[in-house]
């Protein structure tokens, strides 16, 4: 952990949380988080239901968005970059 800067897991915590807000759908915070396979499934999910299980990926992306902004720093350094919480 002594190689995790916290002002980078704040930056992180930002935009991952806009994007999730934003952009949920599509899986873009997951991919900011480092969470390569959970953002494929919420990106293919939309895609591949042509849109309508982009609705239910975008619920998730703001509920997520929400779950980061409202973390304090800490919490969220520890719950998603050391412990690598991948869903909510």
């Amino acid at each position: 952990m002594s190689n995790i800067n916290p002002s980078d897991s704040s930056s992180k915590k930002v935009a991952a949380g806009i994007c999730a807000i934003l952009l949920g759908a599509l899986g873009i915070h997951k991919f900011i988080l480092g969470y390569t396979t959970e953002g494929l499934i919420m990106l293919l999910v939309t895609i591949l239901t042509f849109g309508f299980g982009g609705a239910i990926m975008g619920i998730v992306g703001l509920v997520e968005g929400i779950i980061y902004l409202t973390k304090t720093d800490e919490e969220f350094l520890n719950t998603y970059i050391v412990e690598k919480k991948g869903w909510f």
